[in-house]
């Protein structure tokens, strides 16, 4: 098994995005494009130099041939993608949004992601990179993804490697909210970096403010918690330290991979032996750029365009 430096896995969609805003039963036109956490994060890293590795499932069709081609171009190592003959890719349709969110409907029930297990991937996939990114939405997408995602972050502690966790919340995947919370807190309690959003957080701890919010989490032992604030920044705190990053002003076009951006930011800057601050920093950079864009990952930069971004930031560490 050749070596790499990021792993992850999810579930990958093909996505139409409406060409004019309008309610998505009203629009004639699309332009297709690529839709999943995780790809976004591998695509995100890859850009940045880095060698990454996703293990997912597709179905044996032009779907699963476009996710499959899309992220191998983009120097995403997808030899560990199975094709499934009797499921097929999920795929998704998505608004122009004029402000705000827009509006997603998905069409993913029973789709070739959903059959992937821990029976389906070699450990090897896991260990032989430096560090795994997980994310809540295989929790929520099936039981067997659950459980992949339980084995990954137990072979990868087992082994000495670093965990980091973006809750990412789907709230209509779920049973129930108490479920939802109760799974995503067991996994966000054994990573080492916890990334959730300020209302995610809330949700998951009870707690309103970011610094209790982190605190939750630190006190099961995780390393490091950044609660993403949207436009105005982060607040990372680890058990020596804490602060509050500003975010980066940019003209949104899409909020969709906002999330994912700023993942990319934080886990390079700390793979690269970065301070967290700078490494937050970076996140709330990539996160920035990741909006200026319609698609969920066409805004994410290569290395020398987010240099040139920050250096012509006003913004100052």
């Amino acid at each position: 098994m050749k070596s790499c430096d990021v792993v992850t896995f999810g579930e990958a969609m093909a996505m139409f995005i409406a060409d004019h805003p309008g309610e998505l039963h009203q629009v004639e036109h699309f332009t297709r494009a690529l839709a999943g956490a995780e790809t976004n994060v591998s695509i995100g890293l890859a850009r940045l130099g880095y060698k990454m590795r996703w293990i997912s499932k597709v179905g044996n069709d032009p779907f699963g041939t476009f996710i499959i081609e899309s992220l191998r171009k983009e120097g995403v190592d997808v030899d560990m993608v199975l094709t499934d003959d009797r499921h097929p890719t999920g795929f998704q349709l998505k608004s122009k949004a004029e402000s705000g969110d827009p509006q997603v409907h998905y069409f993913r029930k029973g789709s070739a992601a959903s059959m992937l297990s821990a029976d389906d991937v070699d450990p090897a996939s896991f260990t032989s990179a430096r560090h795994l990114h997980l994310t809540g939405i295989p929790l929520a997408v099936s039981a067997s993804m659950r459980e992949l995602a339980f084995e990954a972050l137990r072979i990868m502690k087992q082994a000495g490697r670093t965990v980091s966790f973006d809750v990412n919340l789907r709230p209509p995947l779920w049973n129930s909210q108490a479920e939802m919370i109760e799974v995503v807190n067991s996994l966000a309690c054994q990573a080492d970096w916890v990334l959730p959003g300020i209302g995610e957080g809330k949700l998951l701890t009870g707690r309103s403010e970011p610094r209790d919010i982190a605190g939750f989490y630190l006190e099961q032992g995780v390393k490091l918690v950044a609660v993403k604030l949207g436009p105005e920044g982060a607040y990372y705190r680890t058990p020596t330290e804490e602060g509050f990053v500003e975010g980066f002003r940019v003209r949104a076009v899409d909020t969709v991979g906002a999330g994912d951006g700023f993942a990319v930011g934080l886990i390079s800057g700390l793979l690269e032996g970065l301070t967290v601050r700078d490494a937050v920093r970076r996140g709330n950079a990539i996160g920035a750029l990741a909006v200026t864009a319609a698609g969920d990952s066409e805004g994410l930069p290569t290395r020398p365009q987010l240099e040139a971004f920050i250096s012509a930031s006003c913004i100052h560490p």
